[in-house]
């Protein structure tokens, strides 16, 4: 299974280094020295690794026959994609690999079937799920362990207990009118909660 690990951005240098954003969790691994990447456009590559090192925060690479700034900014754009063993896991138990992810069932804690996951978007400050319901809309569900609390390859599902709202816009209604039944929170009347519907 092919994996984009990163996107080549500009030159670096007059060297042929490049700068490269990082979409792999391994990058210690999957952009390696030695290593040998396919390319997205093919006619790039493949591509082997000759340095790699982190400079301002961010990661620097070199590549086998690319000696000068010209060549390397003609590698501008260009994607690096690693072969991975569909059946390879990552060294953390917490952590998953997008393709195990994708078309895993979504259910709450008690069953109820909630869709499937059909895309998975990276946000520099966490995953979302994009689950498409059984009507054919979407919902999307972030990422994290107080909303995601179980993933189960061997079932092929995901167990999340979403706050109110997350799923269907009628239960934000149904938890102000729980609290308005509880007594009202700074205030008296509908609306006093200051929390929208």
């Amino acid at each position: 299974m092919q994996l984009v690990v990163a996107r080549i951005g500009r030159a670096h240098g007059i060297k042929g280094e490049v700068t490269v954003e990082v979409r792999t969790d391994e990058p210690e691994l999957r952009l390696a020295p030695g290593a040998v990447l396919a390319t997205e456009p093919a006619t790039a590559g493949p591509l082997t690794i000759e340095t790699g090192r982190v400079h301002s925060g961010r990661l620097l690479l070199r590549f086998e026959g690319v000696k000068d700034r010209t060549a390397a900014e003609a590698l501008r754009n260009t994607l690096l994609i690693a072969d991975v063993d569909p059946a390879e896991l990552p060294e953390d138990p917490e952590e998953f690999y997008d393709h195990q992810l994708m078309d895993l069932d979504v259910v709450l804690a008690d069953g109820t079937e909630v869709g499937r996951i059909t895309e998975i978007t990276h946000l520099p400050s966490q995953d979302l799920f994009i689950v498409e319901r059984p009507d054919g809309s979407e919902v999307m569900i972030p990422f994290v362990e107080e909303i995601v609390t179980e993933i189960d390859l061997e079932e092929q599902r995901a167990v999340i207990t979403p706050p109110p709202g997350l799923i269907d816009a009628s239960e934000a209604v149904v938890a102000s009118a729980r609290e308005e039944e509880d007594g009202p929170a700074g205030g008296d009347g509908p609306g006093a909660t200051g929390k929208d519907a």
